[in-house]
């Protein structure tokens, strides 16, 4: 469908490091919750939100917050600390404009129709850049 995400998964000595079950799952119940409570919809590519998800839950394991996994940060201990891009952003709050593409209003030519995804989907998605 058009949508553009880039791969957030952590490469280690050549092997991808996905995040915990615990997180990933935290983080599509959250995802699922904040857009039915906001009217937004997913990517209509479930590819574009099994990565975000599996970024935000992997930021979350590696530094307790879902910080936004699809911008560049010099310093994502220090991001987090200053909560503007943990997820849900700022620009998302105030804006409903998701940079992730995870959360997409109606008019949005990339927006789907769904706002649930299964946990399974998302490894599937994300298993293929293991």
């Amino acid at each position: 469908m058009g949508c553009v995400a880039t791969p957030l998964l952590v490469m280690t000595e050549n092997k991808t490091t996905q995040a915990t079950d615990k997180n990933l799952e935290l983080m599509r119940n959250f995802a699922q919750s904040y857009a039915k409570r906001t009217g937004t919809y997913f990517c209509a590519d479930p590819g574009v939100t099994a990565v975000v998800l599996e970024g935000l839950a992997k930021h979350k394991d590696d530094y307790g917050s879902p910080l936004c996994p699809c911008r560049h940060y010099e310093d994502k201990e220090a991001e987090v600390k200053t909560i503007y891009w943990n997820c849900p952003c700022v620009p998302m709050q105030e804006r409903k404009e998701c940079h992730c593409m995870l959360f997409l209003t109606p008019d949005n030519p990339f927006a789907g129709d769904q706002q649930d995804i299964a946990f399974e989907t998302i490894r599937a998605e994300t298993n293929k850049y293991q």
